[in-house]
C-alpha cells in the first residue's frame, strides 16, 4: 500500500470504529483485551493516536510519557468521545505534515524511523482493535483482504525490527535454529515466509517450502498473528511442524 492509500485507510478504518462505538453499548466487554470495555478500547486507540502525534511534534528521541500528551483523555459523553476518536486520527496526519514526514522519531521496535511510519502503525492499531470489538459482538471481521495483508506485512516488519535490537531484542528469537514459517492467503491476498539467523528474523512475500505452513484468508491469518483466533481454528489449515507456529505465537506478543 502506498502512502496515500495508508493515510486514506487510517481515516476510514478509524471512522468505522467510531461508528461502531456509537451503535454499541460502550460497556460491552472486549474478551481479546481482558478487563476492557468498548469505552476502554476507544480510549486506548484515540489516546494512542494523540500520543504518536505528540511524539512526532516533539521529534521524540525517547518514549514520551502519556501525561505529557495534550488531549489524550477520552471525553465521558459517547458522542463527544466518538468525535474525539475521529479527530485523533486526523491529528496524526496534520502533525506529520506540519513537522515533516521524514523527520526521525522514536519507536519502541528499533532505531528512530521517519514520522510517516506512524501512520501505518496507527492504521493497524485500528484494524486490530476494531476486529476485537467485532469479535466481542459475535460479528464477522469485515476487513478488506488488502488491508489484512498489509497488517500481516506490517507486523512482520515490526518483529524483524524488534529482533534486530542490540543487546535485548524485543522479541527474542521468534524461530529456533533452522525452523521456518510461511503463510498463504487462500483469497489471493498474498504469501509470506520467515526465517532467522541467530535472533535476527528475515521475511519476504515470496512463497517458500518451510517447516510449517498456515493457510487461510488474509483476515484469518492476520487474526491468528494477533492471537485473536487459535491455530486450530477451523478457518485455518496448518501443515508441517505445528510446534514452530506455537513457539512463534508465544514469542511475538507486543
Amino acid at each position: 500500500m502506498d502512502t496515500t492509500a495508508v493515510r486514506t485507510a487510517l481515516l476510514a478504518e478509524n471512522d468505522r470504529l467510531a461508528d461502531l462505538y456509537l451503535a454499541t453499548d460502550p460497556a460491552t466487554p472486549i474478551p481479546a483485551c481482558p478487563g476492557w470495555s468498548l469505552d476502554n478500547l476507544v480510549a486506548h486507540v484515540g489516546g494512542g493516536h494523540r500520543w504518536a502525534a505528540a511524539m512526532v511534534h516533539n521529534r521524540a528521541t525517547e518514549r514520551l510519557d502519556f501525561a505529557e500528551v495534550p488531549g489524550i483523555r477520552r471525553p465521558r459523553e459517547v458522542d463527544a468521545a466518538a468525535d474525539w476518536l475521529r479527530q485523533s486520527a486526523r491529528v496524526v496526519l496534520e502533525t506529520i505534515d506540519a513537522t515533516g514526514a521524514d523527520v526521525p522519531v522514536w519507536t519502541p521496535f528499533g532505531p528512530p524511523v521517519p514520522a510517516e511510519w506512524w501512520v501505518r502503525r496507527r492504521l493497524h492499531e485500528v484494524t486490530g482493535h476494531r476486529a476485537d470489538a467485532l469479535l466481542a459482538l459475535g460479528r464477522p471481521v469485515d476487513l478488506a483482504p488488502a488491508l489484512a495483508a498489509d497488517g500481516i506485512s506490517e507486523l512482520l516488519s515490526i518483529i524483524e525490527s524488534g529482533s534486530a535490537q542490540p543487546g535485548t531484542p524485543r522479541f527474542g528469537r521468534p524461530l529456533d535454529g533452522e525452523a521456518t514459517l510461511s503463510m498463504h492467503a487462500t483469497d489471493g491476498a498474498g504469501d509470506w515466509s520467515a526465517s532467522s539467523t541467530g535472533d535476527m528474523l528475515t521475511w519476504s512475500t515470496e512463497p517458500a517450502t518451510t517447516s510449517v505452513t498456515i493457510e487461510g484468508t488474509a483476515i484469518d491469518l492476520y487474526l491468528l498473528l494477533l492471537r485473536r483466533i487459535p491455530a486450530d481454528h477451523p478457518a485455518l489449515s496448518v501443515t508441517g511442524d505445528a510446534s514452530v507456529l506455537t513457539a512463534w505465537l508465544e514469542r511475538t506478543k507486543f
